[in-house]
């Protein structure tokens, strides 16, 4: 585990970036052959990604959401290094998607296990985010962090938006 950043921090992430949430739900726990597959495909896919480091994947953060699901939070450079990757046919994203469609197809498998993604491009300016005494996580994990005070001392100022004065 990271370290531990004491005090208040920031992602240090300044352009356009892409959160890309993908998961499973396991419907059927009994059905091991039909969630296994699925759950050990994105590990593949994940160190290919850390590894080859042109394909954009900045960082990700892998979740449980007991008892049913698993899910990654990935951030990405761009929606197009994402849907190249996606699609290339000899990366692990085809195959895997070609043998979850297949298993899909055979009686056995309809139903077992669920899977589903959400893609969100968000524009420069349009997100911030605090982390106070926690070790690297989500986007500072993946873009690095800087002190709050270098964006903004309030969510409101790293969003770009200037403070209301109530005064006449």
């Amino acid at each position: 585990m990271s370290e531990t950043v004491e005090g208040r921090v920031t992602a240090a992430a300044e352009d356009e970036i892409v959160v890309f949430l993908i998961g499973m739900r396991i419907n059927s726990f009994a059905a091991l052959r039909s969630w296994v597959p699925v759950a050990r495909a994105m590990p593949k896919m994940i160190k290919e990604l850390a590894r080859e480091k042109e394909h954009g994947l900045l960082g990700f953060q892998a979740l449980l959401g007991f008892p049913r699901v698993a899910y990654v939070v990935q951030y990405w450079e761009s929606k197009e290094k994402l849907l190249a990757y996606a699609s290339a046919p000899d990366k692990e994203h085809r195959p895997a998607w070609g043998e979850f469609n297949r298993r899909l197809r055979l009686r056995q498998g309809r139903g077992k296990v669920g899977i589903w993604h959400e893609t969100y491009v968000v524009p420069a300016g349009s997100y911030e985010s605090v982390y106070v005494n926690m070790p690297a996580f989500g986007l500072g994990a993946a873009t690095g962090v800087v002190p709050v005070g270098r964006r903004g001392e309030r969510a409101a100022e790293r969003l770009g938006l200037k403070r209301e004065s109530s005064a006449p």
